[in-house]
């Protein structure tokens, strides 16, 4: 699956989608842009909450991007406060659903949390994404789906950190995953390939091991598009928001 990381036909499909201006062209220059819509009067049990986001008290839609979340967690970070940070991330990556404050204030209820997420980010700098994923993973009820968004946010606002900055590992970019595991596969006589690529990139609970090949595979990919000729972005995350929007299906 990692030689090649991608195949010409994705390369197409991935440059079409960044110079569509409906798609992709918004991203040209990274992912920042990228907004999502929540319900800020929704969040209200949830604290800490991050100083740049909407007010509560008001009883209206507001939106965040990425480069706003990157924002957030760096204010957090100079207040040493992980767990607004952690909120943060949270709310972009719950948006309008209905269910993610009480999910995070589920997890920040943990005696551990605040150490948890601490520590993640001490693993982050030292050890690389897939140690700080490794401790994450131990958090009751808070699974790799929006772990990965925390990680993310925080490998974005750190000057530094170990290895490859991390990235988001969703159900979605599992399922690119999966079909282009299997279909790899069976391009080299593997007819068994599309039943282990459902296991290994099933719809959750990736062991830190599926991470770290899912990290290696997208900057592979992002180093195949950069040399192209289709103007890919400097930022690796982009490929992760583009995979998301569903610019190639494998199949």
């Amino acid at each position: 699956m990692l030689e090649p990381p991608l195949p010409d036909s994705a390369v197409k499909a991935l440059g079409r989608w960044l110079a569509d201006p409906e798609r992709g062209r918004r991203y040209a220059d990274g992912s920042g842009p990228h907004t999502i819509l929540y319900a800020p009067a929704k969040w209200t049990a949830v604290t800490p909450w991050p100083i740049t986001f909407a007010d509560r008290a008001v009883d209206e839609s507001a939106s965040v991007s990425r480069a706003e979340v990157v924002a957030a967690v760096r204010a957090a970070e100079r207040s040493e406060s992980w767990a607004k940070a952690f909120v943060a991330t949270q709310v972009w990556g719950y948006g309008g659903s209905g269910y993610g404050p009480y999910r995070t204030r589920q997890v920040l209820a943990q005696p551990n949390a605040e150490a948890v997420l601490t520590e993640a980010v001490s693993l982050l700098v030292d050890e690389g994404a897939v140690a700080a994923y490794e401790l994450l993973n131990t958090l009751h009820g808070l699974g790799p789906s929006f772990f990965t968004k925390f990680l993310y946010f925080a490998g974005l606002a750190l000057p530094e950190v170990k290895g490859p900055r991390p990235l988001i590992l969703d159900r979605v970019l599992a399922g690119v995953l999966r079909r282009h595991a299997s279909k790899a596969g069976r391009a080299h006589g593997y007819e068994w390939s599309g039943a282990v690529a459902r296991w290994i990139w099933r719809d959750g609970g990736w062991s830190p091991h599926r991470y770290d090949v899912y990290l290696r595979w997208m900057h592979a990919a992002h180093a195949r598009l950069t040399a192209a000729t289709i103007d890919w972005p400097a930022a690796p995350d982009v490929l992760e928001l583009a995979l998301f929007s569903g610019a190639w299906n494998p199949e």
